[in-house]
């Protein structure tokens, strides 16, 4: 064999052992087709007629936008209120198991949501994603480092730990409520944009450490009512007009709120501070959005966005045509815009009418990751049916004695035909007396989970000093 000869066969040998081996840009691609990367997005009372795409009068480009990409849940369920939701989204169950049902953990609330409970980003970081992050509103426990985000499954988190901060100080109860991990942050800006701008910055700097979850908690557009000036302008402020004392649910009225939080950020009136406070919101969701596409790992991430409960009228949102507002059963408190891309683009809105809810947020992207948790959760997979498949009937619990499936409502001790019916103007019961029974025969057997309260701290408490959380070793 001539030299010419062998010199063939060798680099033909060595053209057949390299195309054996991985290609980097074939291995990152099976790395990102077996682990996703998952955003899930919650907004702070956004009412059902806040967004654009329901025909509201705000304008909400960008979440119309991931709208048309994604499955949009018309029948997705919520707790009427902020802290049950966030716990069934952690946990896939309904927080009626740990006494987090009724009403939210407020500034001097003792307890949170129970560190042995099996949480989503537990789970993650039991099947392979190291990058696991919450930003924004906890709202989850904060009276002790065992109900930390940090304890609880993330390993980076960037937030407050109360409800209704103020969005330019960052106050609560008079004590600064912004921290990162551990540690107190003084960053300054508005809320809502220094939110998004950790997020970017953040999943820029795992994007190339394997998958990743973060979990965006906006406080928009919770109260207060504070909304910035170029938002504002969007919906015709007008400087010299006079800006309205809004009114605060539950407190004593605008004079106090005006105590609390003074006067920036208001608008001429409480629509349009509203209006302001869902454009910022939409804003951010718009920048999350575009920087994946810029970076190329848009069509590689989960994003699943939906808002905690109903709005509130006398905060400015407005749930038309369902009947009701946050706090209550009604559908007005508990059917929220949902909205789930999957894996690449659809291209095309996909709506689905079947019941689904919070707590079925961890067992559906559980499935679509890794596989179905092991442990009972009370929420189910619901990946089949964005394959087309119908779900299998069943009846969510809404709690104070509320129950919904896909053709009734039983809620206040009346029956509606819930889906003819989702103003709920019109009592069936005496139309269909078996479904009423059976369903007050339901609704009573969840009396049966029910554990534990709320515990508060004394009247005389006051908050820490910038609602720091000591470590155990403190």
């Amino acid at each position: 064999m001539n030299l010419m000869v062998k010199l063939f066969y060798l680099v033909a040998f060595i053209l057949i052992i390299l195309s054996c081996k991985e290609n980097p840009a074939t291995k990152s691609l099976q790395i990102k087709k077996g682990q996703p990367n998952v955003i899930v997005i919650v907004a702070d009372d956004l009412g059902w007629n806040d967004v654009s795409f329901h025909g509201s009068d705000i304008k909400t480009p960008s979440i119309d936008a991931l709208a048309t990409e994604s499955f949009v849940f018309n029948r997705f369920y919520t707790a009427p209120v902020c802290s049950p939701t966030r716990a069934g989204l952690m946990t896939g169950k309904y927080p009626n198991r740990f006494g987090m049902r009724y009403g939210v953990v407020s500034p001097p609330t003792k307890n949170g949501l129970p560190p042995e409970e099996i949480t989503f980003p537990e789970y993650l970081a039991n099947n392979g994603y190291e990058n696991r992050a919450a930003f924004g509103k906890w709202h989850l426990g904060h009276s002790n480092i065992k109900y930390h985000p940090l304890n609880q499954g993330f390993n980076y988190f960037y937030g407050h730990y109360n409800g209704a901060i103020d969005y330019f100080t960052h106050k609560r109860d008079a004590e600064l409520d912004w921290h990162k991990n551990y540690s107190t942050s003084f960053d300054k800006g508005y809320s809502t944009d220094l939110v998004e701008k950790d997020v970017i910055r953040y999943i820029d700097s795992v994007k190339t450490k394997g998958a990743f979850f973060t979990y965006v908690a906006f406080n928009a557009p919770h109260s207060p009512m504070q909304s910035k000036l170029e938002e504002l302008n969007k919906y015709d402020f007008d400087p010299n007009m006079k800006m309205e004392d809004f009114p605060v649910g539950g407190m004593a009225g605008a004079e106090r709120e005006k105590e609390i939080y003074g006067m920036e950020g208001r608008g001429n009136n409480l629509r349009q501070t509203f209006s302001g406070m869902v454009s910022s919101l939409d804003h951010s969701v718009g920048e999350i959005m575009q920087y994946l596409k810029r970076e190329g790992i848009y069509d590689n991430t989960i994003i699943w966005f939906l808002s905690d409960n109903g709005g509130v009228e006398y905060f400015g949102g407005n749930n038309k045509p369902l009947r009701g507002q946050k706090h209550t059963e009604w559908e007005g408190g508990v059917r929220v815009v949902s909205l789930l891309k999957d894996l690449g683009a659809l291209n095309k809105k996909e709506e689905i009418d079947q019941v689904v809810g919070y707590i079925d947020v961890f067992p559906t992207l559980a499935d679509m990751v890794s596989e179905i948790p092991k442990h009972q959760v009370d929420g189910i997979s619901i990946k089949s049916r964005l394959s087309g498949e119908p779900l299998r009937k069943r009846d969510f619990f809404l709690g104070n004695g509320a129950l919904v499936n896909d053709s009734f409502k039983l809620v206040k001790g009346e029956l509606f035909k819930i889906d003819e019916d989702m103003s709920e103007t019109k009592n069936v019961a005496d139309s269909y007396p078996e479904v009423f029974e059976r369903l007050k025969t339901v609704v009573d057997s969840f009396k049966t989970i029910e554990k534990g309260k709320y515990i508060r701290e004394p009247k005389d408490w006051i908050p820490p000093k910038n609602w720091k959380i000591k470590k155990a070793h403190e």
